[in-house]
C-alpha cells in the first residue's frame, strides 16, 4: 500500500467479460441504455442515495451508450441487464479515510434484489482489482439503514471504520485490505 495511486485505466480497458456462475461482468454497451435508465430512475434504489433521480434527467444526460471507464462493470443475467459494479479511486468524498482509495459501488435492479447477484458480481470484481491492483485497498460506503447493504460488505470481508452524517443521513465506511 504505502500511498501508492495506481491508475484503474493503466491496464487494457475493458478486460475481457468476467464470467460467474450466474452473472457476466462487462463493459457497458448500447443495448444496456434501458436498463441503466431504469435503474439510476429506480424509487426503490433512489431510496439508498437520497432519493430518485428524474427520468427524463436521465434520458437526457446518459449519451446513446453508456459511459465506458476504467472500473465500470455492467452486470448481465443472462441476455438482461440487472446492474452495475463500479472501482472507482475516490478523488473526492465526504470521509477523509477514503480519499485516494478504491471505491466498491453496487446497484441493481429492484427484481434482482434478495437472489445474491449482488454478492457475486461484487466478489467477481473484488477479485478482478486484486489480480490487476493486488494490495490496493478498497472502501464501500453505505447508508446504516441499508441493513442487507451492511450484511453484505461484512460478507465481502470489509471491516467498519467510522460512521458519518452525509447526504442526509448516517453512513457507514467499511474498508477491505489484501
Amino acid at each position: 500500500m504505502g500511498g501508492r495511486t495506481i491508475d484503474l485505466a493503466k491496464g487494457a480497458w475493458p478486460p475481457a467479460p468476467i464470467e460467474t456462475d450466474r452473472l457476466v461482468l462487462r463493459a457497458p454497451e448500447a443495448r444496456d441504455r434501458s436498463a441503466l435508465v431504469e435503474l439510476f430512475a429506480s424509487p426503490e434504489v433512489g431510496a439508498h442515495l437520497g432519493g430518485p433521480r428524474p427520468r427524463a434527467e436521465i434520458e437526457r444526460s446518459m449519451p446513446g451508450a453508456p459511459e465506458r471507464r476504467p472500473g465500470r462493470f455492467v452486470v448481465a443475467l443472462g441476455s438482461a441487464t440487472i446492474g452495475q459494479v463500479t472501482l472507482t479511486r475516490a478523488v473526492e468524498h465526504p470521509s477523509p479515510a477514503a480519499v485516494g482509495k478504491l471505491d466498491l459501488g453496487y446497484l441493481f435492479l429492484p427484481h434482482a434484489w434478495g437472489h445474491g447477484y449482488a454478492a457475486e458480481a461484487c466478489a467477481a470484481a473484488l477479485a478482478w482489482r486484486a489480480a490487476v491492483l493486488p494490495g490496493e485497498p478498497v472502501v464501500l460506503t453505505t447508508r446504516t439503514a441499508n441493513v442487507r447493504s451492511m450484511r453484505l460488505a461484512a460478507r465481502l470481508g470489509f471491516t467498519e471504520v467510522e460512521r458519518f452524517e452525509a447526504y442526509g443521513a448516517e453512513q457507514w465506511l467499511g474498508i477491505l485490505l489484501e
